[in-house]
């Protein structure tokens, strides 16, 4: 979702039960937002500057702190039930599923003219705040420096951002994603938070956002291994997602969780064994009982089908929607121009692109206002961004100190290197572009939130970047809360098309299309690597294909209305993939 984009959103969610995750990267951001809420709601306020030792990680602390304050002061609220909080308590039972347990109970409470005691004390029961939970992409680590004097590893952006959570007194989770990091991972067994109790407890919870089981298993042995445990694994589909896209060998989301069902318990057990020996060599709290792991998955889910097919199908514990929840001003922050553009993009305008500095495809909305920004820079002859955070100055080419790849100074100095190849002129434009391609996604990522609150830009220009997925190309009206709970659970239907594929056949696509610009790529210059590359991409997407039709041919509680489309559509999709295989060796054959 970005880094602004849900900044905010627990404290305009939270008290509905619903959960959320706020980015870590921009601290300067979170510290324009603290001084903002703390005069909205006359809190004391005093500023941590960059003068401040250790600054990042403080600032960090001090926002989820006022979050969560403010969290809490709407949750007893809403809890304490009174005339003019009515309509607040029936909207977030509104939202809730229709088979709820406690949405019947409460509606009986309600017929049958219980007093505003009783209700207050089954509220207060029953009712439950949303986890205000954080993201920290392991990647993004810069190290920092004080004037000319590199800062130890703790200092470093993810180290001083994980700090900065563990230190908070929320009880929630830290997502991490982007990879491995095995530094970071190291470095949290230094906060007690994340160890159990007895029971099996945490007060801090980490959460591993994978896209295949290898990847699952490394990583939570790795970090059992330091005595920490992962109590959730996020299946995110490698493609049809927002934000950057962190393509698989060609692995579908479907066999993906199959994988992970079939192996759910031997995942856990595995884990389970490494981290007991490792808390008790350590002389730790050992829980009693087995721990919990809990596996979800996310990424293009667009209908109450879709969402309950997987949760059936996969034995999941929860399915995350994020794009749509793009359009719903209730929940997130975007300003009005994006979110105009958000409306009515189609297909076309939402493509896999080369802009982020991280050198990850990012998932991007065409003609957004950041990379306008970027191309009037490249007209005037003055590439780049001025680089005003510097979160992803990771690169060394130039300097030890760092650079952003979408930096002035860093595509000054790489266009003059390549001028000095006198390349063709052909060559010479490819090449440019892909220097100038870059966007300041670090900056464009948290201006939306500026623009929405009517902050000062004068730093970061108005510039907007904004990274749905797929998915938003079948929504193109702006939602309430209401309106999109309803959709998830089938109460109404928020897609303005009927032609929208069904999630495995629009991820399928996006594959299809990625291997086939891969291979353009590639097939001027292909080595050993390369073909092993492409011949395992295919034979994956090809195992895929087949579990798929195997699949919905089987199924006979969900898809019905659409089964012989999709099954269509998977033999199409075969025969694409085929002609690509076919290309693919004969070109190998040739080399």
């Amino acid at each position: 979702m970005g880094i602004g984009f849900t900044i905010d959103t627990p404290l305009k969610v939270a008290q509905y039960g619903m959960d959320s995750v706020v980015s870590l990267v921009d601290d300067i951001l979170l510290e324009k937002l603290r001084k903002m809420y703390s005069k909205k709601f006359e809190i004391p306020y005093r500023e941590i500057t960059e003068k401040m030792d250790d600054f990042r990680a403080r600032r960090i602390t001090a926002y989820l702190n006022l979050i969560s304050d403010l969290v809490d002061k709407k949750f007893e609220d809403l809890k304490n039930v009174a005339q003019e909080k009515s309509d607040e308590l029936k909207a977030y039972i509104d939202m809730l599923p229709d088979g709820a347990t406690i949405k019947g109970e409460f509606l009986k409470l309600v017929e049958n003219d219980n007093s505003i005691s009783e209700i207050k004390q089954w509220v207060s029961k029953h009712l439950t705040k949303g986890h205000i939970d954080v993201n920290i992409m392991t990647k993004v680590d810069k190290d920092n420096y004080r004037k000319d004097e590199k800062l130890s590893v703790e200092y470093n952006d993810a180290h001083a951002a994980l700090r900065g959570f563990a230190n908070s007194k929320l009880n929630s989770s830290v997502v991490l994603s982007a990879g491995m990091n095995p530094r970071l991972y190291a470095y949290m067994a230094k906060f007690e938070g994340f160890f159990p109790d007895v029971k099996g407890a945490f007060q801090k919870r980490i959460i591993l956002k994978v896209s295949d089981y290898r990847s699952a298993l490394i990583q939570g042995k790795f970090l059992a291994k330091k005595g920490l445990w992962v109590s959730e694994y996020r299946i995110e589909s490698g493609l049809n997602c927002g934000g950057h896209a962190f393509a698989t060998d060609g692995y579908l989301l479907g066999p993906v969780l199959a994988e992970f069902k079939e192996n759910r318990e031997a995942l856990r057990t595995a884990i389970e064994k490494v981290l007991k020996a490792e808390l008790e060599s350590q002389g730790r709290v050992v829980p009693q009982e087995p721990l919990k792991i809990q596996v979800s998955a996310q990424g293009g889910v667009g209908t109450q089908e879709e969402h309950e097919f997987l949760i059936e199908e996969y034995q999941l514990d929860s399915v995350g929607w994020g794009t749509p929840f793009l359009l719903v001003p209730e929940a997130t922050t975007v300003d009005e121009d994006t979110l105009q553009k958000l409306v009515e993009a189609k297909e076309d305008d939402l493509y896999l692109s080369d802009i982020s500095p991280l050198g990850v495809p990012f998932n991007n909305l065409r003609d957004n206002t950041k990379d306008i920004e970027k191309e009037v820079l490249i007209e005037k002859g003055r590439p780049g961004s001025s680089c005003p955070k510097k979160f992803v100055a990771l690169n060394k080419d130039f300097k030890e100190k760092g650079m952003c790849t979408a930096s002035r100074e860093y595509q000054y100095l790489k266009i003059k290197e390549l001028e000095e190849k006198e390349l063709p002129e052909s060559e010479y434009e490819k090449a440019f572009n892909k220097i100038t391609e870059k966007s300041c996604t670090c900056v464009g990522l948290g201006t939306s939130a500026l623009l929405k609150y009517n902050m000062d830009t004068k730093v970061e220009g108005k510039g907007v970047s904004i990274c749905p997925g797929p998915n938003m190309a079948y929504y193109s009206k702006i939602m309430t809360l209401k309106d999109i709970t309803d959709h998830i659970y089938g109460r109404a239907n928020m897609l303005s098309r009927t032609d929208r594929p069904n999630l495995f056949v629009k991820e399928l696509y996006i594959y299809l299309d990625f291997l086939k610009n891969k291979f353009e790529e590639l097939r001027v210059d292909m080595g050993k690597k390369e073909e092993k590359y492409l011949l395992t991409f295919t034979d994956n997407l090809r195992s895929g294909i087949r579990y798929y039709q195997n699949l919905f041919k089987e199924v006979r509680t969900s898809f019905e209305d659409i089964r012989s489309t999709v099954l269509n559509e998977l033999e199409a999709s075969e025969k694409v993939l085929d002609g690509l295989n076919s290309e693919i060796q004969g070109r190998i054959a040739v080399s």
